[in-house]
């Protein structure tokens, strides 16, 4: 019998005459995709905060100003320090208010993947640093009126307040440092060692000398100069949080700090100033170029009539 060589190929299955590979999966490639820089500023809380805290300050400095217009001028030193601390932060407020007292850090964190290269994420964080010229001037001045009210001698006053200044210059350079090195970390170290030597001239000579004026001042100077450090180590405290290790939002961090300087300005100013007038020890004169200006005899004079 003769086949047909046609029918033979159709009876036949193609699997035997041409080899197939079996299929198989592929695993997906990695890919990297571009990370956007994330800006972290303020909303509407903040800001509302900001301006609410402007006005308080404000308005305790009228009440301040009003209280020493109501003493005669050699009793108003107290109340001229007290002033010029919420005049001042009432401009910083104004100018964080306004967005020009404001600055941007840069801070690049890096991520590690597995089989592709680390990536890097941009953040731009807010720094106020018109907050930090304000406590670079209204802290020395809170410092003067504590030292003033326990009597403490000029070279601890120097002393504490040239320490104040450098804590939060320091604190100012570490909210600029850089991520992931220990310059930031560093800055942030030497501002709580000059808030620990602030603290012990406050705490141990400031005291000492309170008690030496009367127990009642002494008893005072504890009372106002403790809530004094409790609020003030709170700030350290929030900075870690916030700028340090940025587990705030901005929001958060302008709040927390709104409730701080309202407890260190015009809560410690009040309270001061009524002190002040209730008791005698503290409530002194001043005399001299205070309330005076200079005298007669210390005027440069312009003109010689013995030699005309």
């Amino acid at each position: 019998m003769i086949l047909d060589p046609v029918e033979a190929l159709k009876q036949t299955s193609s699997k035997h005459l041409i080899p197939t590979a079996q299929p198989t999966s592929v695993a997906p490639i990695p890919t990297v995709v571009p990370d956007l820089p994330e800006y972290q500023h303020a909303h509407h809380d903040g800001k509302t905060t900001l301006w609410v805290v402007f006005v308080i300050m404000v308005i305790a400095s009228a009440v301040f100003a009003g209280m020493a217009w109501r003493v005669p001028v050699s009793k108003r030193l107290y109340h001229v320090i007290t002033t010029l601390i919420t005049i001042i932060a009432a401009i910083s407020y104004f100018a964080m208010a306004t967005g020009h007292g404001v600055s941007y850090n840069h801070v690049r964190t890096r991520h590690s993947h597995h089989h592709v290269p680390d990536t890097y994420h941009d953040i731009y964080r807010q720094v106020f640093w018109a907050r930090y010229v304000d406590w670079s001037l209204t802290t020395p001045l809170i410092l003067l009126d504590l030292s003033i009210l326990a009597g403490l001698n000029g070279a601890h006053i120097l002393m504490a307040i040239v320490a104040d200044v450098i804590m939060f210059l320091t604190g100012l350079f570490a909210a600029f440092g850089s991520e992931g090195t220990p310059q930031k970390w560093g800055w942030y170290a030497i501002a709580c060692i000059a808030y620990l030597v602030v603290i012990w001239h406050l705490a141990v000579n400031g005291r000492a000398q309170a008690q030496a004026r009367s127990p009642k001042v002494g008893q005072f100077f504890f009372a106002i100069t403790g809530f004094t450090i409790i609020v003030w180590t709170a700030y350290p405290i929030i900075w870690g949080i916030a700028g340090g290790s940025r587990k705030m939002s901005v929001d958060g961090e302008i709040i927390a700090y709104a409730v701080l300087d309202i407890l260190a300005k015009p809560v410690f100013g009040a309270w001061l100033l009524i002190a002040h007038a209730k008791i005698p020890e503290i409530n002194t004169e001043l005399g001299g170029f205070w309330s005076n200006g200079l005298s007669r005899e210390g005027t440069l004079r312009l003109t010689d009539d013995d030699g005309a």
